[in-house]
C-alpha cells in the first residue's frame, strides 16, 4: 500500500504535496510550515498540514498492525495466499478487524469447543452433500458429545460462528444498517412516569442516515445517566437474505443450518455490528462537536481589540457587590474598589460618587460590564449614571465565561499576588476589550463556553484540537515580542512554555528587544527555535523595520531587493511610500512571475513578502466587524413581536445560533432560519418573530 498515493487520492492533492508535507513534519512546526513553506506545499494550510499528518499516522499504524495480523495467522498455520493478499490490501482498520476476527485469540466459544472434539468436518460435509444426519453423526460421538442432539447442537455453533465471523457478511450488515437502519429509544421503566429532559427521546425512532449528530450525543447523554433505553434495528428481510446465502438446496441440512445461523446473528453478528454502528455515530457526531467547538473558539480568539482605550471594568455581583477596576490603554491595572448598585443594596449614591471618581481620576473613556450575574441590573445604573451627567462614554457586555476559572488560576496569582480572586476576575473582564487574545489563551478553552455536548467528546482529542486552534490562530495574528506574556508566547511556533517564561525573564533583566536575532542571547534557544518562530514574533519600534511584519528573517534581503527596485528604503515601509508602488503587482501574474525569477524567490514568498510591505503592523482582527457599545437599555420588558434589532452572535450550534441583544436574555435564531454561515461576534440586524413571556425565550429572524 502506498501511504504517500492513498493520501493524495483520499485528500484530493498532488503526491508530491503530500511527500514534501510529511518530510517537512519530521522537524517543523504546522504554523511555519503553512506560512513559510508555501512552495514545498503547494500552500496548503494549517488544516490540510494537519489532516495529512493525521492520515499518515493512521496509515502507518494500520500498516504495523497488519504485520502483527499476518504474524498471529502465520504461527497458527492458518495463512494462505489470499488471505494474505487480502489483509495487505485493506485500507481501513475495521475491514482488517473483521478478516482477523475469526482467527483473534478470544474467550473460547461453545462452537470453538466443538471444533477441538473434530466436529468441524461434519458442519463442512452439510454444505457439500445431502446427508441423513442422524446416521452421519454416529462418527462424531465422543465423550463431550455423546449424543446426536449434542452433535447437531454443536454443529450448529460452528455454522452460527462462521457466519457471525464471515467478513463479507459483517460488512454488508453494516453497510446495510448505516444506510437503512432505525435508532429507537425509550425511557427505561422506572422513569415512566417521571418528567425528564429526555422526553422528546421517549418512543423516539429516526432513521440513521438521517439523525443529526447533536441528537446521538443527547441520546448518548440520556443513556449514560440511566435514563434511556437505545437499540438499533433493521427490516427483517435483509437478515433472511444473509441467511440465504448460507442454506443449501437441501431442506434436510438446512434445519441444522438455520438454527445455527439464527444463534450466530443472536449472540455474535448482530450485537458485534450493532456496536460497531453505535461507535461510528458516536465517532461522526463527537467529531462534529469538536468541529463546531473549534470553529467557535477560533472567532472567539479573533474578537477584534478595541484599541487605546482606557477601561473601568465591571464585574457585577449582587451580596457581594460589584468589583469595578481602572486600566489604562494597555491594559495596566490602576485601581479597584466595589459599589453596591444592585439590589439587595441598591446604593446608586456612593456607586455614583466612585465611578465618577474612578473616571474623572484615571480618565477612562470605555466600561466594560461582565454578562454574568447581576449584569443587567448593573447595566441599568451605568446607562443611568451616563444620562444623568451626559458622559460622552459608552459601555458594552463583555463574555465573562472563564474569569472565575482564570482569576483563581496559578497564572492569576503569579500575575496578581496581592489581589483578591474577584479583583483578578474583574481585570480579566476590562483586558478582554483591550487584547482578547492575550486573554483567552491564559483560560482552559473548554472553560469559554462556545460549545455543544464539549464534555460527552473525547476528551483528548477536543483538548489536542482546541489546543491547535489557539496556536494558529496566535501565528496568524502575530505577538508582540516587548508586551506579550509568556502564556502567549508559549503558542508561537517552536516556543516551549519553558522558554517562553526564559524569554519574558530576559526582557525584564535586559529591557525591550530591539531585533530578532537579540533572542539568540537567550539560553536554550537555538537556530532552530529562532528559524521556527522569528517570523511570528513582531518589534514594532526596533532597529529594522521589517520586523513589524510577518517576513521572516531568511527572507529580509529579498525583502530589500525588492524594495530597492523601486527606488525605496527599509524606512519608507513605515511611511506609506509601498502602496503605490505595490499595490498593482499583487494582480498582475506576469509581473508577479518576472520579479520571482530575478529576486530568485517563489511566487507564494513574493506574494506574501508584498502583502507585509503594503500592511506592516497589519492585525488580521482589526478587519473583522467591531464589538457593539451602547449607550442607552433595553428590557425584555420592552421587546415587541415584529420589532427590529441589532445584535452579537454569541454561540452556533447545529440547531441554530444565540444572539446577545443587549438585554439579561439572548435570542435564538433556529436553523430553519438560517441561510448562510454565521460567525461568533458576527453582527447581525434580526427580527422578534416570538416571544414566549413565561419562559423568556426570544425566536429571531435575520432581515
Amino acid at each position: 500500500m502506498n501511504i504517500i498515493n492513498l493520501i493524495s487520492e483520499e485528500l484530493n492533492l498532488k503526491p508530491w504535496q503530500v511527500e514534501n508535507t510529511i518530510n517537512l513534519l519530521n522537524d517543523n512546526t504546522v504554523p511555519f510550515i503553512s506560512r513559510y513553506r508555501k512552495e514545498a506545499t503547494g500552500a496548503l494550510n494549517e488544516e490540510q498540514i494537519r489532516t495529512i499528518k493525521e492520515k499518515y499516522e493512521y496509515y502507518q499504524n494500520l500498516e504495523k498492525y497488519k504485520n502483527t495480523v499476518l504474524k498471529s495467522i502465520k504461527d497458527q498455520g492458518k495463512l494462505t495466499e489470499e488471505l494474505e493478499n487480502k489483509i495487505k490490501s485493506c485500507k481501513k482498520l475495521n475491514e482488517l478487524e473483521n478478516i482477523y476476527l475469526p482467527f483473534k485469540k478470544r474467550k473460547k466459544t461453545k462452537a470453538d469447543i466443538a471444533i477441538e472434539n473434530g466436529l468441524e468436518p461434519l458442519a463442512k460435509l452439510l454444505y457439500e452433500q445431502k446427508i441423513n444426519f442422524e446416521i452421519v453423526a454416529k462418527d462424531y460421538l465422543s465423550d463431550k458429545f455423546d449424543s446426536i442432539e449434542k452433535v447437531k447442537e454443536g454443529v450448529s455453533y460452528i455454522i452460527g460462528q462462521w457466519f457471525a465471523h464471515d467478513s463479507k457478511v459483517r460488512s454488508k450488515l453494516l453497510e446495510f444498517l448505516l444506510n437503512h437502519g432505525f435508532i429507537h429509544t425509550s425511557k427505561k421503566k422506572e422513569y415512566e412516569n417521571v418528567k425528564t429532559k429526555f422526553e422528546m427521546f421517549n418512543g423516539f425512532s429516526q432513521k440513521l442516515n438521517k439523525i443529526p449528530e447533536y441528537r446521538i450525543l443527547s441520546i448518548n447523554r440520556g443513556e449514560k445517566e440511566g435514563i434511556l433505553k437505545v437499540n438499533i434495528s433493521l427490516e427483517d428481510s435483509f437478515k433472511q437474505k444473509l441467511f440465504n446465502k448460507y442454506l443449501t438446496k437441501w431442506d434436510e441440512n438446512n434445519q441444522i443450518i438455520l438454527p445455527g445461523l439464527e444463534y450466530g446473528w443472536s449472540n455474535m453478528l448482530y450485537p458485534s455490528i450493532e456496536n460497531q454502528v453505535r461507535n461510528l455515530l458516536n465517532e461522526k457526531a463527537e467529531n462534529r462537536a469538536i468541529e463546531i467547538f473549534a470553529s467557535n473558539l477560533k472567532q472567539i480568539l479573533l474578537t477584534p481589540p478595541i484599541k487605546g482605550k482606557r477601561i473601568l471594568a465591571i464585574d457585577p455581583g449582587y451580596r457581594t457587590g460589584c468589583k469595578i477596576v481602572a486600566l489604562d490603554e494597555y491594559g495596566k491595572f490602576l485601581e479597584h474598589n466595589t459599589i453596591y448598585p444592585v439590589p439587595p443594596k441598591n446604593d446608586y449614591e456612593t456607586s455614583e460618587e466612585i465611578v465618577l471618581d474612578f473616571i474623572k481620576k484615571y480618565n477612562l473613556n470605555l466600561i466594560a460590564i461582565g454578562n454574568g450575574t447581576a449584569s443587567r441590573e448593573t447595566q441599568k445604573f451605568v446607562a443611568w449614571l451616563l444620562k444623568k451627567h451626559n458622559l460622552k462614554i459608552k459601555y458594552l457586555f463583555v463574555n465573562e465565561a472563564g474569569a472565575s476559572v482564570y482569576s483563581a488560576s496559578k497564572l492569576a496569582k503569579e500575575e496578581f499576588p496581592d489581589l483578591d480572586v474577584t479583583i483578578r476576575g474583574a481585570i480579566s473582564i476590562g483586558r478582554r476589550v483591550q487584547d482578547p487574545l492575550a486573554e483567552f489563551v491564559k483560560i482552559d478553552p473548554k472553560s469559554l463556553g462556545v460549545g455543544q455536548y464539549q464534555h460527552d467528546v473525547n476528551q483528548k482529542k477536543l483538548k489536542e484540537k482546541l489546543d491547535n486552534v489557539v496556536e494558529d490562530v496566535v501565528n496568524l495574528v502575530g505577538v508582540n515580542l516587548n508586551t506579550a506574556s509568556a502564556k502567549l508566547l508559549e503558542y508561537v511556533s517552536g516556543i516551549t512554555p519553558k522558554l517562553s517564561k526564559k524569554i519574558v525573564e530576559y526582557r525584564e533583566k535586559n529591557g525591550k528587544f530591539k531585533e530578532r536575532k537579540e533572542l539568540l542571547k537567550i539560553n536554550g534557544f537555538g537556530e532552530k527555535t529562532f528559524e521556527q518562530s522569528a517570523g511570528f514574533l513582531r518589534i514594532f519600534d526596533g532597529i529594522n523595520p521589517l520586523e513589524m511584519t510577518g517576513i521572516h528573517p531568511e527572507n529580509y534581503e529579498t525583502a530589500e531587493k525588492l524594495l530597492k527596485l523601486y527606488g525605496l528604503k527599509i524606512e519608507d515601509i513605515k511611511k506609506n511610500k509601498v502602496k503605490e508602488n505595490f499595490e498593482k503587482i499583487l494582480n498582475d501574474k506576469e509581473k508577479l512571475t518576472e520579479l520571482s525569477e530575478s529576486l530568485n524567490v517563489g511566487i507564494y514568498t513574493l506574494k506574501d513578502i508584498i502583502f507585509d510591505l503594503l500592511k506592516p503592523g497589519r492585525d488580521p482582527r482589526d478587519e473583522l466587524p467591531q464589538p457593539i457599545l451602547f449607550d442607552d437599555i433595553l428590557t425584555f420588558e420592552d421587546l415587541k413581536i415584529g420589532m427590529k434589532l441589532q445584535g452579537t452572535i454569541t454561540n452556533i450550534t447545529d440547531f441554530g445560533a444565540f444572539v446577545d441583544l443587549g438585554i439579561k436574555e439572548s435570542g435564538l435564531i433556529h436553523k430553519s432560519k438560517i441561510k448562510s454561515k454565521l460567525k461568533i461576534n458576527q453582527i447581525v440586524n434580526v427580527r422578534i418573530i416570538n416571544l414566549d413571556y413565561e419562559l423568556k425565550h426570544i425566536q429571531l429572524e435575520l432581515v
